[in-house]
């Protein structure tokens, strides 16, 4: 078992979720790396993170699982150790006008983004108040501070995991469990490259920064929010000014 902190980062085979997970590795967390379709990917990046001398494992569970995730930070205590950080960042997005929203998207999208969320501070949550320390950062958006055109199904996801997390900080602050969430931006991620070149560009100039996010970025900010103890209850937009 890892003598190291063990962090859970949820979706973090690629994109945003990757970086989170380098950077922590970096900063001597042991760290579990979950995805739902891409082993691949997260196979890779664990052998990365080995050979830079990191402690971490791999796991598959689809976060809208409640019984996988249960299974997931079982096997993450058996082979880790406790659960003291999680990074609740797995999510699934798509551009669509209300009116063609489907009630099982809809159900599908709350699923993952919100309910996966519940599902994974809860299975975390026993450790952690026995020990009355730890942390849990939530990815929400810019969307859901601002909302936005086509994205309705995706913001209200976003603006419930805001809810979410200043809720349990007010909760949990007495036990000595910090929550805290991050709304970023757009960011060079496969999630919108989807959006095309020509769109991303006109976002590009939208931003007084004049360029998309990075992962990394995205990632300096979940570090900084893991390890300050006197940081909760915080809504921190990394946005290169957009909402500004």
């Amino acid at each position: 078992m890892s003598t190291n902190k063990v962090a859970l980062v949820t979706g973090s085979s690629r994109g945003i979720g990757a970086a989170v997970a380098t950077a922590l590795s970096r900063a001597g967390w042991a760290v579990c790396i979950n995805y739902i379709e891409r082993a691949d990917k997260a196979e890779a990046l664990a052998a990365k993170l080995r050979a830079e001398g990191g402690v971490c494992i791999t796991q598959q569970a689809d976060v809208a699982d409640r019984e996988a995730v249960f299974r997931m930070v079982r096997r993450i205590e058996g082979e880790l150790g406790p659960v003291e950080l999680l990074v609740s960042n797995a999510g699934i997005a798509r551009q669509q006008q209300f009116q063609d929203i489907t009630p099982e998207f809809w159900q599908r999208l709350f699923a993952v983004n919100v309910n996966g969320g519940f599902h994974c501070a809860q299975a975390v949550l026993p450790h952690m108040l026995r020990e009355h320390r730890g942390c849990m950062i939530f990815v929400s958006s810019i969307w859901g501070q601002h909302g936005a055109s086509c994205e309705a199904a995706y913001a209200s996801t976003k603006h419930a995991i805001i809810g979410l997390s200043r809720s349990l900080s007010a909760e949990l602050a007495l036990s000595g469990i910090r929550v805290n969430c991050v709304a970023p931006g757009v960011i060079d991620t496969d999630m919108v490259q989807v959006l095309g070149q020509e769109t991303l560009e006109e976002l590009a100039r939208e931003i007084p920064l004049g360029r998309l996010g990075r992962p990394e970025e995205i990632a300096q900010t979940v570090l900084h929010l893991a390890e300050n103890p006197y940081i909760t209850g915080q809504v921190v937009t990394v946005d290169g000014g957009f909402l500004a």
